[in-house]
Parts: structure tokens; C-alpha cells; sequence
């Protein structure tokens, strides 16, 4: 049995190199899924755009922003 790398694209899945077998040439396929390397920021990056169609987003995001600001001036660290 030989272990082929690729990547799934809907119904196909395109091979990191070629079978070396006959075209037409009929195979058993078993899959063992690998798990994507975790990027930092790779979650954010993919949803990126998604809130595109939202035009309100800008101002929920300086809303927050304001709470935040507002937070963290009131927080006073406790005295040892």
C-alpha cells in the first residue's frame, strides 16, 4: 500500500504527486483526515469579509471599542 498527500476540492481530491498507474485504472481510496496546522490569526483571516455586506459593523466596532476604553479607565489594580 503506498501514502499519497492531497487536498480535497468538493468530489475531487488532487494528489501531491502522481499515482503512477494507468489512467482509467480503477482504485480503493482509504482516508485518515490530518488536522490544518494552527496559525495564529488563521481563524479571523478566513472569516475575513464576512461582515462585508453589514455597513452598521463599523460603528458596533468603535462602540465596543468605546466600552472598552471606558472599562479599563475605571479598573484600579488591587493594593498589595
Amino acid at each position: 500500500m503506498k501514502t499519497v498527500h492531497g487536498t480535497v476540492h468538493g468530489r475531487t481530491i488532487q494528489l501531491d504527486e502522481d499515482l503512477g498507474v494507468a489512467e482509467g485504472q480503477v482504485v480503493e481510496i482509504q482516508m485518515k483526515l490530518i488536522p490544518s496546522p494552527s496559525t495564529w490569526g488563521a481563524g479571523i483571516l478566513s472569516s475575513a469579509g464576512g461582515w462585508a455586506e453589514f455597513p452598521e459593523m463599523d460603528r458596533v466596532l468603535e462602540k465596543i471599542h468605546e466600552q472598552r476604553q471606558v472599562e479599563r479607565s475605571s479598573f484600579s489594580p488591587p493594593t498589595p
